[in-house]
């Protein structure tokens, strides 16, 4: 019996961080002295484990009892980016909280194609994770393959109407795939704009064309970053435009949610794991 162990609330965590301590005096002599008090102990081997709280994503962070939105450390397991730390912006408020946040866009004084990079910016990520950024495809990546996520577009139109797009199942596959998008299961009151030219497509950039048109290159056309099909319903990485715009889908675009010619004033992408509860 040992005492004065931290008591850590037991939930479906993965706590991964151990520290293993062995003590070969309690083998030799079968008792341990803590706190004053002797306990006697069968002759064995002992291992004591430290626990060390790493959370995974903002779910995680949530039932940690952290509910203020803003920047958190936390650990993706990930043999890409090896359980190192990654700083990420969690939103606590939406429909209960938890989400990790993958994208934003919105008026940030940015120019307006500063979401125009290449393949190595994309997979690296860009921007301040409190205002405008992609997390990077590597760390989404890692993210949505260490659990079963949902996905959710918050959008909001220059008139300040906004939607939202839910999908019950996301992930993506590793670089040497391409970062194919998985994506299923919509509800919400946004439209759905993702299924038919994004699921199951491969990223694309200005120096990478992955998309299934036979004649241009989708991502070089509509000035995103994104996963392009012949071309898009959706293009949320395209040119921040703000409002209403006579060029055909190069803004931030969802098409059933103010359509191809007005380019959105704030989105968000943001991940919850599906075992999420309230």
């Amino acid at each position: 019996m040992l005492t004065s162990l931290k008591k850590i609330p037991f939930t479906d965590f993965k706590i991964t961080v151990y520290k293993l301590l062995l003590f070969n005096d309690l083998v030799s002599r079968g008792k341990v002295k803590r706190s004053s008090v002797q306990y006697d102990l069968p002759l064995c081997s002992i291992i004591l484990f430290e626990l060390e709280f790493s959370p995974m994503d903002c779910e995680e962070v949530l039932r940690s009892g952290q509910k203020k939105s803003g920047v958190y450390t936390i650990w993706p397991r990930s043999r890409v980016t090896e359980d190192r730390p990654l700083e990420v912006f969690c939103d606590m408020d939406t429909d209960g909280g938890g989400w990790t946040v993958l994208q934003r866009r919105g008026n940030f004084s940015r120019p307006e194609d500063y979401f125009y990079k290449d393949w190595a910016s994309y997979k690296k990520g860009f921007g301040d994770n409190e205002k405008d950024f992609w997390l990077g495809n590597d760390n989404i990546f890692a993210l949505t393959n260490q659990r079963l996520y949902s996905i959710r577009f918050d959008l909001k139109a220059v008139d300040g109407e906004r939607r939202y797009a839910l999908y019950d199942t996301f992930w993506i596959d590793d670089e040497s795939h391409k970062y194919t998008s998985h994506i299923s299961d919509y509800s919400g009151n946004a439209g759905e704009s993702m299924l038919e030219r994004h699921n199951n497509r491969k990223f694309s950039t200005n120096d990478q064309d992955n998309d299934d048109h036979k004649e241009i290159s989708c991502a070089q056309t509509y000035k995103g970053g994104w996963w392009y099909g012949a071309c898009h319903h959706a293009n949320l990485n395209g040119f921040y435009l703000r409002g209403p715009h006579e060029s055909l889908g190069n803004g931030v675009n969802w098409r059933t949610f103010k359509g191809h010619n007005e380019s959105l004033d704030t989105t968000e992408m943001k991940i919850r794991p599906k075992t999420f509860r309230k």
